[in-house]
């Protein structure tokens, strides 16, 4: 691993847009990256107002970088903005990853991936009838992937037109009623919270919420700051198997390094080390 990481004309940078972003522990991994296998390259957090998230997205390919991440509340608008998009992003309606090339913008979405490969790192194997709470971009990538993977995937969302047209654009899942989704945990083998809850600020009363749930239903956050959410601590207090977003962030990320900086990364226990020690 190189000693220490200069910035010089020749390196290539990357970074990740958001609004808030100072959560975001990318900066951290794909810097660790770059010094573990020497790339002269750079990773920064991109703090991107509404307004400007247009203007400062074709600004960065403008003025060198090699692409971006793109976190919430940008992912949908991101796929609009790029100039051509893999199957995963059109089928998810999200973009998470953007790869700035001659041609133009090229944008991925890696979260139904990484998602899915973060719960076989945790043993849960996705089957049957999952229940995905939100309709954003992120709860859109992983919906998708969990329908390409033969569940039955259930949307709860708090206006429940975005559920429905969340299930419409994917043709499949469920769109449920906010109100309804807790009656729905006994029959259900996974939950995933795929919203902001939990995140900062007011958080529902989980305990209560999960009253329904059975022995065998497992729940995941994408939410990874904190890495265990009040949604998780309830989980966990009633003996539920949890899976943190911790290592959604890592398996996701992979993918895009790899485009920008020329290596893919091993995800191993030094990385998942690193990023959870900052997250305490």
């Amino acid at each position: 691993m190189s000693a220490e990481q200069k910035i010089t004309g020749e390196t290539r940078l990357a970074g990740v847009m958001g609004w808030p972003v100072e959560h975001s522990r990318s900066p951290l991994m794909h810097n660790y990256w770059c010094r573990l296998y020497g790339v002269n390259g750079a990773y920064v957090p991109l703090p991107t107002s509404p307004e400007g998230f247009v203007t400062a997205l074709k600004g960065l390919k403008a003025a060198g970088f090699c692409g971006v991440n793109v976190t919430i509340p940008y992912k949908e608008a991101a796929l609009a903005e790029c100039d051509y998009v893999t199957d995963a992003a059109r089928r998810a309606g999200a973009v998470n990853t953007v790869v700035f090339t001659p041609k133009g913008l090229v944008g991925d979405c890696t979260d139904g991936s990484g998602f899915c490969e973060n719960l076989l790192a945790h043993g849960v194997v996705p089957h049957g009838r999952v229940l995905i709470l939100g309709a954003g971009g992120a709860a859109r990538a992983v919906a998708a992937a969990l329908l390409d993977r033969g569940c039955e995937v259930l949307i709860a969302n708090r206006t429940l037109a975005r559920a429905e047209a969340l299930v419409e654009a994917l043709h499949g899942g469920e769109a449920i009623a906010w109100h309804d989704w807790p009656t729905l945990l006994s029959g259900c083998s996974l939950l995933v919270n795929a919203t902001a809850l939990g995140m900062k600020g007011a958080s529902p009363d989980w305990s209560a919420l999960l009253r329904e749930a059975g022995p065998g239903l497992a729940v995941a956050d994408i939410v990874y700051t904190p890495r265990e959410t009040p949604l998780l601590q309830a989980a966990a207090a009633k003996g539920l198997k949890t899976v943190d977003g911790l290592g959604m962030l890592i398996h996701q990320a992979g993918v895009g390094f790899e485009a920008w900086f020329g290596v893919k990364p091993v995800v191993d226990e030094a990385v998942f080390a690193l990023l959870a020690d900052s997250l305490r």
